[in-house]
């Protein structure tokens, strides 16, 4: 298990900057999470060779996590039947720069749009947020806008939005990306970048009127940070509403 810097991360693993490494197999994780009760947390597999870890934090917790990181077609149902509650897919449903919209449709058909969750994972270029692919690197010709999520709400379930060009800093969310993923998102959304303490969680729940949820990573203690501890998240998580 690692935690990188997002805009780091290439084919090549040239200037990879990794924040931590752990010692513990990923099931302890998924074990920890079932436990307290924290279902949607993300298995993301950073290139191949990560396949037999991932399937263990899904066994360890079966309903309870999602997987991402080279999910397509051929493969989504494996990690379904492994025990993933939902797929997260960005780089599949885009081929040269742009949202195929075929292979969306075709990954509806075959898993359902209820346990599909899409990554729109984003960088800003120009002063707007447009979706990044194949390790954050590539940009698209899609745009993070109102009429984008509304639209893309029809075939998932749910949203996952990384702010790259903060991902990893642990220097403070993009506030302005939660405020309007908060004005615009129809479906759960969740944001991640740049969490670096327990004030953020509030500050992204205010922002957003409830409506985002926040994923903190690098900064917490189980993941070698010191900026959030553990048992904070999850007394926080527990307070909301409808948790």
């Amino acid at each position: 298990m690692k935690q990188i810097v997002g805009g780091s991360l290439t084919d090549n693993g040239a200037g990879l900057r990794t924040n931590f490494v752990s010692e513990r197999p990923s099931s302890f994780y998924a074990e920890l999470y079932r436990r307290d009760g924290l279902k949607g947390g993300h298995v993301i597999m950073l290139g191949s060779g990560n396949e037999s870890a991932a399937k263990a934090a899904l066994g360890a917790y079966p309903g309870g996590l999602h997987v991402g990181g080279g999910i397509n077609a051929t493969n989504a149902r494996s990690y379904l039947d492994a025990g993933a509650s939902h797929v997260i897919v960005t780089s599949w449903v885009f081929r040269e720069g742009r949202l195929d919209e075929a292979r969306l449709a075709e990954l509806v058909q075959l898993i359902g749009k209820s346990r599909l969750v899409l990554d729109l994972s984003c960088r800003v270029r120009a002063g707007e947020y447009f979706v990044v692919t194949d390790r954050w690197q590539k940009f698209t010709d899609l745009r993070v806008t109102q009429a984008t999520l509304q639209t893309l709400a029809t075939s998932c379930d749910e949203f996952l939005i990384h702010a790259v060009d903060v991902e990893g800093l642990c220097q403070g969310v993009d506030l302005e990306l939660v405020k309007r993923l908060g004005q615009w998102t129809p479906i759960p959304t969740t944001y991640a970048g740049g969490a670096r303490s327990l004030e953020d969680l509030q500050q992204v729940a205010q922002a957003s009127h409830g409506r985002v949820d926040l994923t903190i990573g690098s900064a917490l203690d189980i993941f070698g940070g010191n900026g959030v501890r553990y048992e904070e998240c999850v007394a926080f998580n527990h307070q909301q509403p409808g948790s």
